[in-house]
């Protein structure tokens, strides 16, 4: 018989100084009961205080490893940081905003987050799925300041509009947009795959490298980069078919680059 560990965190209060859940993940704390939640002291700024000051805490059930755990937050966490950070399996589910840093690194398991998520969502994600029911801000799926190195595994899934350098310096896995897109998706693209289904600002794949990135609504600008290769019907890219006829252009020749991006063509006629 499987055992499933429900760990539930109501929350009482928010703070002007967000709370970092780093260490809240099911690989730290699958043996945890609620007596220990009660003696957790929570990060915020310099200082620690009651996790209890902010969330009453409800544990059912047992696990044998951070497989078995899922997590559930409810309350506005727009001021709670490094949810599901670095975790490797699990689930975790907040019915709210989250702010930055939502799924950092993460290497396995699933994150829901039933609203918003603030900047870096998804930050150098290595493996497992985020998914975000509403928007993104700037640099989801990218580097950390300083790095070269962004999302290389996992699946990001965004149901509403992303910010400003989506998959910046992305090295794999893939990131799909239901919403609209800022500028410069996919700067710095080495390998991976990205597909926005609403519109984009402006100059997607900015020095990429490799990789596949499909718009399937109107781009306002193409990056003069990018060179077009031909017209395609139903192209398969990363084994599925894109339906309908697609732009295909190669770029970003200022880095000698091959990666591939796929403008819907009835939606961008004006560019062919």
């Amino acid at each position: 018989m499987l055992s499933l560990k429900t760990i539930t965190l109501d929350q009482i209060k928010t703070s002007p100084i967000a709370l970092e859940f780093d260490e809240i993940i099911p690989d730290e704390v699958y043996t945890w009961e609620k007596a220990d939640f009660e003696k957790y002291m929570v990060p915020i700024g310099n200082s620690r205080f009651p996790l209890t000051d902010y969330f009453t805490i409800e544990v059912e059930g047992d696990a044998e490893s951070a497989d078995d755990v899922k997590m559930v937050i409810n309350g506005d966490c727009g001021r709670v940081k490094y949810i599901g950070s670095k975790m490797s399996a699990g689930e975790i589910i907040v019915n709210g905003d989250a702010d930055l840093h939502c799924g950092a690194e993460m290497e396995g398991g699933s994150i829901t987050v039933n609203g918003n998520a603030d900047s870096y969502a998804g930050r150098e994600m290595r493996g497992g799925s985020l998914t975000i029911t509403g928007n993104t801000r700037e640099f989801c799926g990218s580097s950390y300041i300083g790095d070269w190195r962004g999302m290389s595994g996992g699946t990001i899934t965004l149901h509403g509009n992303a910010g400003k350098q989506l998959g910046e310096c992305l090295s794999g896995g893939k990131i799909i947009v239901k919403g609209n897109c800022d500028i410069l998706a996919g700067i710095h693209m080495t390998k991976g795959y990205i597909q926005i289904d609403g519109d984009v600002t402006r100059w997607p794949g900015g020095q990429m490298k490799n990789g596949d990135i499909v718009v399937n609504g109107e781009l306002g600008r193409l990056l003069e980069g990018f060179t077009q290769e031909g017209i395609y019907d139903n192209p398969e890219i990363e084994g599925e078919v894109l339906s309908g006829k697609y732009i295909k252009y190669i770029g970003d020749i200022a880095l000698n680059g091959k990666g591939r991006l796929w403008l819907n063509a009835e939606k961008n006629r004006d560019k062919l």
